[in-house]
């Protein structure tokens, strides 16, 4: 099944949040994706609260309602929310889908479970560049102290070399106080 997606994929990923340490989605996004309310999505989640469990969804607190304002330039809109927005888990995207059946709700959750792989993909491929490199770096900080020996040897060998050598044979005392010995025999 080929079809182009109700929403791009790319719009989903702009809408999934690090909060927690958790990727997530906030309740009035999923309410605009699915083309209803926000408070329609929170009732038909408050009447199958045991489907949510706190690893599922769970609302945030002032201080990350604030922050993610500030963040993400979120306008209030008409009036603004009345209680901090609830944020759901990958796995309480999955069971969202389970609550609401319609045919929208259905499509978008395909694609936003796409998202949510896509981007999980892209954090292991990170973390593997990431583990390559500092490997890298490893190897190269070896070879860097093989380098610093090398260049310390070769400088001794050329300060021992600099040193005056002292004269083998027989020496005159005119050479010996510094005179050019007379060679022309006068």
């Amino acid at each position: 099944m080929s079809e182009s997606p109700l929403v791009p994929v790319e719009v989903i990923e702009r809408r999934i949040y690090l909060i927690r340490g958790q990727k997530v989605m906030l309740d009035q996004d999923r309410a605009e994706l699915y083309g209803v309310s926000t408070g329609n999505l929170n009732l038909a989640v408050r009447r199958n609260q045991l489907r949510f469990p706190e690893d599922f969804m769970f609302q945030l607190n002032t201080e990350e309602t604030k922050s993610l304002i500030l963040q993400s330039a979120r306008a209030k809109g008409r009036g603004g929310r009345r209680t901090p927005p609830y944020a759901f888990t990958e796995q309480g995207v999955a069971m969202l889908s389970s609550v609401l059946k319609s045919q929208r709700a259905v499509l978008v959750n395909i694609v936003i479970m796409r998202a949510f792989v896509k981007l999980r993909e892209m954090l292991a491929t990170h973390r593997d560049i990431l583990r390559k490199l500092e490997e890298l770096e490893k190897k190269y900080q070896r070879h860097d102290t093989q380098i610093t020996a090398v260049f310390d040897a070769i400088r001794r060998l050329i300060q021992t070399s600099r040193r005056p050598r002292r004269r083998i044979g027989f020496t005159t005392a005119s050479a010996k106080a510094g005179r050019q010995p007379n060679l022309s025999g006068k």
